[in-house]
């Protein structure tokens, strides 16, 4: 069986101030494209469909618009619910739309539940592992510790026992949207930390023949057999070096995996650019980025006046501008920003009681402000589940 692996579309996102439903309606047309020239038997989408719970108008159209061109195809689609989706209203027509081949895996309760498509060997079992957050699961899976790594273990429990009963030679694929260890992160994504911990091992999937995972925006091999697809198209400058595509991957009769990367339409490249304002306006080594999406990081000492301005003469597309003037880490007149970069909340807090009371917090202590921002974290996406 022969299936495009594809994740993170993030329908409605923009990219900075630049709007991306063009880019992501050509993204639609290659995937319908690659589809049909290359003669692909399903597709699976590893959640974060959309880029919020309550899209805008337009994503849901472009949404409409993709399930209609695949369903007229006659290719079944498994699409599972991701971090930034509302599951609930993703999920509405569910069981209509899976007669037209559309299968939406929105439900935790539904783990266990595949989806089956036969080929010339047998059945593919592909089993929907959405987005599942601790908090709102954990009664579901009888699971005492709500953590990312023991939910979805308890999930894969459910899969393996699924399979187990199935006839021997039944190959398995499981979509799932969460943080593996040994995947390298974006600026793009959400935090799902709980804990403190935001991620699982790979081996949680042991047992399957393929695993298609989303969440994180770079295409990547973990394994194998267990892979991110990746976004379609960039949404941080921190994937300026990604190369955005899909995977096409061939599951053979006897569940073995040869997987190959579509690249995916480019709608403008990304650049990062560093140095003083003059330097980079006059610099001719960037010539190659005037036509691109630029981040410009100006290290002048004191901010030139009119920067944007200035760069989007040489620069017409900037969209980002970073102040990182050159000075000492000790220099009281070091931004806050750049003193926070890289550090979670967590951290942000323990260092505020720290310069508060002049000692960081205890390990009691620690526990508290961990569950406390776990707590938020769980309530807002109840929130968003709720609306």
């Amino acid at each position: 069986m022969r299936f495009l692996h594809t994740s993170d579309w993030h329908l409605g996102r923009s990219f900075h101030r630049a709007g991306m439903l063009g880019a992501q309606a050509e993204f639609i047309g290659h995937l319908v494209s690659t589809v049909r020239e290359r003669e692909v038997d399903a597709v699976v989408v590893s959640g974060d469909v959309y880029d919020r719970a309550v899209p805008p108008l337009s994503a849901v159209e472009l949404f409409d618009d993709a399930l209609h061109r695949l369903a007229g195809l006659g290719v079944p689609t498994v699409m599972i619910s991701g971090n930034h989706d509302s599951a609930r209203r993703l999920g509405v027509g569910a069981g209509l739309m899976g007669r037209a081949g559309i299968h939406l895996r929105t439900e935790p309760s539904a783990c266990g539940t595949p989806v089956l498509l036969p080929d010339a060997h047998g059945d593919v079992a592909f089993y929907g592992l959405p987005y599942l957050e601790p908090a709102l699961v954990r009664d579901e899976f009888g699971v005492e510790r709500a953590g990312h790594e023991t939910v979805l273990a308890a999930a894969m429990e459910r899969v393996r026992a699924d399979l187990a009963a199935r006839p021997a030679g039944t190959r398995s694929v499981v979509l799932a949207h969460a943080f593996v260890t040994g995947g390298e992160p974006s600026d793009s994504e959400r935090d799902i930390a709980v804990g403190g911990v935001a991620s699982v091992p790979a081996a949680v999937f042991e047992g399957v023949d393929y695993v298609a995972l989303g969440h994180l925006h770079g295409c990547q091999t973990l394994t194998d057999r267990v892979r991110y697809s990746g976004s379609p198209l960039p949404y941080s400058f921190s994937e300026a070096g990604h190369r955005k595509s899909m995977w096409l991957v061939d599951l053979a009769g006897d569940g073995s995996v040869t997987a190959e990367r579509v690249d995916c339409p480019v709608p403008r490249p990304l650049a990062r650019i560093r140095g003083t304002l003059e330097d980079l306006l006059a610099d001719p080594a960037l010539v190659s980025h005037e036509e691109a999406w630029v981040e410009a990081t100006l290290t002048d000492p004191v901010r030139p006046a009119d920067p944007m301005a200035r760069l989007a003469e040489r620069f017409p597309h900037t969209l980002a501008l970073v102040f990182d003037p050159d000075r000492p880490p000790d220099d009281p007149d070091v931004s806050y920003a750049r003193r926070l970069a890289g550090r979670d909340d967590q951290q942000i807090a323990e260092d505020f009681v720290a310069h508060v009371r002049g000692a960081g917090p205890d390990a009691h202590e620690r526990t508290v402000l961990r569950d406390a921002f776990d707590a938020v974290r769980a309530d807002e996406t109840a929130r968003e589940v709720a609306r």
